[in-house]
């Protein structure tokens, strides 16, 4: 596991594509034990170990996930999440090449528990939520589109959504439509970058996950 930062009361890991952030019906190890354990057998402490899990991302998604060491940290996290305080920006690659290079999107989602899926749907489908995202290109291969995304509201499974629905799923992402996987079964969605007033300190952190390989080749060497 690769710890990206940590201080005494906030600790942000790089997640892999296919790690659980936090525990789910599968049973397997998610990384806020991974944390326990490492801070555990780091800091030589007794007993149990706190970490708390701030916010989540997909399992098949990689990139930065912040965790709590301490519950004073916790609570104004979750704080600073609901009011849109903790500014994330991912990267994807998208098959195809978008019309536009830049473009705000706005949809209506629902999620359906059943089947793990979101769907766009008509603005007056009850339990339909607004969703806003903004993308810009950031670089253009043969079949695929690198972008940089803004998400303006938080849904489950957005990102994947609305690139689906005009036309440009994530590659690798069967569930959304992408036409074939991925070795791993991950997509190329990574939380690229996150930044926030430290909960603590009142410090400004912004952090940066390094890029995969499958990314960095759409970039000028040295970029």
């Amino acid at each position: 596991m690769e710890i990206v930062y940590e201080d005494n009361h906030v600790i942000v890991a790089n997640k892999k594509p296919g790690e659980i952030v936090q525990g789910d019906k599968t049973g397997d190890k998610p990384m806020s034990d991974m944390i326990k354990q490492y801070l555990k057998e780091k800091y030589q402490k007794p007993g149990n170990v706190f970490c708390g899990v701030v916010h989540r991302i997909d399992r098949p998604v990689g990139g930065l996930v912040v965790f709590a060491k301490t519950s004073k940290a916790l609570t104004r996290l979750n704080d600073m999440l609901r009011k849109g305080e903790l500014h994330k920006t991912y990267w994807a690659l998208v098959e195809g090449h978008l019309d536009n290079d830049e473009a705000t999107l706005t949809n209506y989602l629902i999620s359906d528990g059943r089947t793990n899926k979101t769907s766009v749907v008509r603005k007056h489908v009850p339990d339909a939520k607004e969703s806003i995202l903004q993308y810009k290109t950031v670089a253009k291969g043969d079949n695929y589109t690198l972008l940089e995304i803004n998400l303006i509201t938080g849904r489950k499974h957005q990102i994947r959504a609305q690139l689906a629905n005009i036309g440009h799923p994530i590659k690798g992402d069967l569930k959304y439509g992408a036409r074939r996987s991925n070795p791993g079964g991950g997509i190329s969605l990574l939380a690229r970058s996150i930044s926030f007033i430290h909960p603590v300190s009142k410090e400004e952190i912004t952090l940066e996950a390094p890029l995969p390989a499958e990314f960095l080749k759409f970039l000028p060497t040295g970029q």
